[in-house]
């Protein structure tokens, strides 16, 4: 991009806010930059054909950038100029993103110390084909290791055989029940994490090939933990404690002081923490959940942590908290606020919203000459113009109607459809607080993809 000539085409209304971007953006990446204000008021009326009639170009230019709303083929451009013409982004506020300079930079999430079990709840109870595809659907989210839930009082005589398949899938795994018989079985078939161990079946399992899990005989202190943790070392086994998280309204503030408690009292023991009881059963959606309880652990050095993704609000959660203990390792370990270091857990808002304002609005409405339908969705109204009018409201429906009544001629099927689609979408996002761009996805952080356009394009009016 260094010493690259590139001209920048606009309507009068941005040129100056695109000369301040463009003066710094040159200033940032060493390219040459130069600003066309074209004959037209606002970019987003932009078309090739207007262009290829009015533009005039002196010099050469190794790129010209055109506005994101100009519509028409650009190659026409190129064949008429003989440079090379494409479609920036749709807001001049995207630009610096456009050319890799992110507002601000780009945070590396690579590194994070806490390890993610994902549980496969009641496997016996599921067939080898759906233990495999829940497994590696936990794997391709995030999770480090897979926990095969059994039921208490159900002894499953497959544990081993499930584990080695498994396992020879690449797949770490850990085996969480009580039954000597299904424990022993799944840590010969290569399990290498038990859940849990207390006084109950520690004679047995202190002597197991694979780490514990120690839990208390009661989840109301961390004094039933010393005994165990006492008998452990002495036997050197492998071991990680969990105080146990206890659910809102059931001991859940208790839990957490627990969890305080024993890091101060064992500074060095390994610890983990299982979410489900409170992703699980608490009635929201669990990436916050997620996020506040990866910051949780982060700052208390718990290791690992235990989640499930039972109940449909939590269907998400491993790759949830894959996300959030990237976050918080970076923020912890740099001291800074887990705020603007990745979006990707905000997903039913936008971080931020953008607005073309009232008057930029109405300009346009006064200029459109062609009969593409414009929609904008901003301060709580949506917006649809073409050169047969403006039309704006609250109801979607309503709107629709309107739109459609007083059209120059009845409007075609797939153009009814484009329309209704497109003001529904907008109606959405203004609903959620979201960013409304006509013929784009909307973002829905680690649920979709930023950057997936919906493939639809502006349809004229036959």
């Amino acid at each position: 991009m260094s010493g690259e000539r590139i001209l920048f085409l606009t309507g009068r209304f941005a040129g100056e806010p695109l000369r301040r971007v463009v003066h710094e953006l040159a200033a940032k990446t060493g390219f040459q930059g130069e600003v066309s204000v074209a004959g037209i008021s606002v970019a987003a009326l932009m078309h090739v054909e207007w262009l290829a009639g009015k533009l005039e170009i002196n010099g050469e230019y190794d790129r010209v950038i055109l506005p994101g709303w100009c519509q028409g083929e650009v190659e026409q451009l190129v064949s008429q100029f003989g440079m090379p013409f494409e479609r920036g982004p749709k807001d001049l506020s995207d630009l610096p993103e456009w050319f890799g300079l992110a507002a601000r930079p780009k945070v590396d999430l690579t590194a994070y110390d806490i390890s993610i079990l994902a549980e496969i709840n009641h496997a016996p109870r599921m067939s080898d084909h759906d233990i495999v595809a829940l497994a590696t659907h936990f794997r391709d989210s995030g999770a480090d290791l897979i926990d095969l839930g059994c039921i208490p009082g159900e002894r499953w005589q497959r544990a081993g055989e499930v584990t080695r398949k498994l396992r020879d899938l690449g797949l770490r795994v850990s085996i969480d029940s009580f039954d000597r018989i299904e424990v022993e079985a799944a840590v010969a078939a290569g399990a290498e994490l038990v859940l849990s161990c207390n006084q109950s079946n520690l004679e047995w399992a202190s002597q197991l090939d694979a780490e514990l899990v120690v839990i208390p005989e009661t989840p109301f202190s961390v004094e039933n933990l010393a005994e165990t943790i006492d008998q452990l070392e002495t036997a050197g086994a492998g071991f990680r404690i969990d105080p146990i998280l206890e659910p809102i309204g059931f001991g859940f503030a208790d839990s957490l002081a627990r969890y305080c408690e024993a890091r101060r009292r064992w500074p060095d023991l390994e610890m983990m923490m299982g979410t489900g009881n409170l992703t699980e059963l608490s009635e929201v959606d669990s990436s916050g959940v997620n996020f506040v309880l990866a910051g949780l652990c982060q700052e208390l050095g718990i290791r690992s942590v235990l989640t499930t993704e039972v109940i449909n609000w939590a269907r998400s959660s491993v790759r949830e908290f894959d996300l959030a203990r990237r976050q918080m390792f970076h923020a912890v370990n740099s001291r800074v606020l887990p705020k603007h270091i990745d979006s990707s857990l905000v997903t039913l808002r936008d971080p931020s919203m953008k607005e073309l304002g009232e008057e930029t609005l109405n300009d346009l409405a006064v200029q459109l000459k062609d009969p593409n339908y414009r929609i904008f969705a901003e301060r709580g109204e949506l917006h649809v113009m073409n050169r047969d009018g403006y039309w704006r409201g609250t109801d979607p429906f309503e709107l629709f109607r309107r739109v459609r009544a007083d059209a120059e001629k009845p409007l075609s099927e797939s153009h009814s459809y484009y329309l209704g689609y497109e003001i529904h979408k907008a109606s959405t996002a203004l609903r959620l607080g979201k960013n409304y761009v006509q013929d784009e996805a909307l973002r829905w952080g680690h649920l979709g993809s930023d950057d997936q356009e919906e493939g639809h394009s502006i349809i004229e009016s036959e």
